[in-house]
Order: structure tokens, then sequence, then C-alpha cells
């Protein structure tokens, strides 16, 4: 159990790093990729308590959830940019008008 354990936590740290990749060259199949491989070993990892833990893996563990944290990050952060470039060409005004035409 505890090799297995530890082989799906060395994979979902392989699966982070290359979504890491996938944000930085802003690849849309291989983030779709990694998303698909993430949900499938969080399926695997899930009948897994914290007591499955030894120190090996729960230091995979805490690798993982760091990569997890720092991707998590990067998309905010491409987020917030994709949305500040679209209010900059819309602008907030644009965005009000069009609610307010259509309650009109």
């Amino acid at each position: 159990m505890s090799a297995d354990l530890a082989g799906n936590l060395r994979q979902m740290i392989a699966v982070l790093e290359e979504e890491r990749q996938a944000l930085a060259t802003l690849d849309a199949d291989a983030l779709n990729c990694a998303t698909r491989d993430k949900q499938a070993l969080c399926d695997a990892l899930a009948p897994t308590g914290p007591e499955a833990l030894d120190a090996e893996t729960r230091v995979l563990a805490e690798t993982a959830r760091k990569l997890n944290e720092v991707n998590r990050r990067v998309r905010n952060l491409l987020a917030a940019n994709v949305a500040a470039r679209i209010e900059a060409l819309g602008g907030g005004r644009a965005t009000y008008a069009a609610t307010n035409f259509a309650h009109a």
C-alpha cells in the first residue's frame, strides 16, 4: 500500500510540474491533460487517509501540496490579468451600460 501511495504521489508531483510548464507556455492542450491526470490521481488517492502516511509519503504529499499552491497562484494571476485586459478594453461603464440596458 505504501509503495502504491508513494508512486501515486510521485506521479502527482510530475503532473503538477507538467501543469506548471503548461501554464508558463499557455498550452491549453497540456493544461487539459494535466487536469485530467490530476483528477485521476486524486481519485486514486481518495481512499487514503492521513494515518496511512509514513515519513516518505508525508514529504511527497507536502511537496505536492506546495506545487499545487504555486500553480493555483499562477492560474489566479493569469485570470486577474485577463480580467484587467478585458476591463481595459470595455471599461467599467460599458459593462454597467450593458447591464442597465438589459433591465430597461
